[in-house]
C-alpha cells in the first residue's frame, strides 16, 4: 500500500481513507494497532467474513448493529445460537443478511471456544502469525503468513476465512503494519507493535 491521501487536516494517510470521512477515524485510532482482546479479535474476523464481496464502508456503518445482534461478539454466547437466532438475524435489516455468513459466524464461535480451551486464548493463537517486519507493498491483499493462518483455521473447522479475509484481519488487528510509507499513523503503529507484549 503506497498511495497517500491528504485529509482535511493536511496530514497524509493511507490512500483508502479517501473513500469516506468515516475511514479517517477508524484508520487513525484502530487500524493496525495491536489487539489482544479475544472479543475484538473474534469481532474483526467475523466482520471481515461479512465484508466478503462488499466494502468495509458498508460493514463499518453497520458495526454497532452487528454488535447489538451478535451479543457484543461474545463468542461463548454466539456458540449457543440456534435456528431462532438465525431467523432473528436474517430478519434484521441493520446487518448483512446472508445465511451462510451468519451460520459461519455461529460455527466459528464454537471453534473459538475450542481454541481457547486448547490454546489458552484467541490472542495466543493468532499472535503466532504476526508478520515479523513492517510491510509496505503496493496493493497487497495476501501474504504467505496469511495463507498459513487461513489454512490452519480451515483445518480447525473455521469457515469464511480465506487468505484475503485473513490478511485484512491481520492488517486491522496489528499482526502486520501495512500503513503506507509517509502515512502519519505508520510510526505510531510501529511503536505500538514494538511495545506490545505478545500473548502466550
Amino acid at each position: 500500500m503506497t498511495s497517500l491521501f491528504t485529509a482535511d487536516d493536511g496530514q497524509p494517510r493511507c490512500g483508502w481513507c479517501a473513500a469516506t470521512p468515516d475511514y479517517v477515524a477508524y484508520h487513525d485510532r484502530e487500524w493496525g494497532f495491536p489487539v489482544a482482546d479475544g472479543r475484538r479479535l473474534f469481532e474483526k474476523i467475523s466482520l471481515e467474513a461479512f465484508q466478503s464481496g462488499l466494502s468495509w464502508r458498508t460493514i463499518l456503518a453497520k458495526r454497532e448493529r452487528f454488535r447489538a445482534t451478535f451479543a457484543a461478539f461474545n463468542f461463548t454466547a454466539i456458540a449457543s445460537f440456534g435456528e431462532r437466532d438465525i431467523s432473528r438475524l436474517l430478519g434484521d435489516p441493520g446487518i448483512v443478511r446472508h445465511r451462510g455468513k451468519i451460520e459461519a459466524t455461529i460455527n466459528n464461535a464454537a471453534r473459538a471456544v475450542d481454541m481457547v480451551a486448547q490454546e489458552g486464548s484467541l490472542a495466543a493463537f493468532f499472535w503466532r502469525y504476526e508478520e515479523a517486519r513492517d510491510l509496505s507493498r503496493t496493493a497487497q491483499t495476501v501474504s504467505p503468513t496469511a495463507l498459513a493462518l487461513a489454512k490452519e483455521l480451515k483445518r480447525r473447522g473455521w469457515k469464511f476465512v480465506g487468505p484475503t479475509t485473513v490478511y485484512a484481519f491481520m492488517q486491522a488487528m496489528g499482526l502486520v503494519n501495512d500503513h503506507a510509507e509517509g502515512c502519519i499513523t505508520r510510526a505510531a503503529v510501529s511503536a505500538a507493535r514494538a511495545a506490545f507484549a505478545k500473548p502466550s
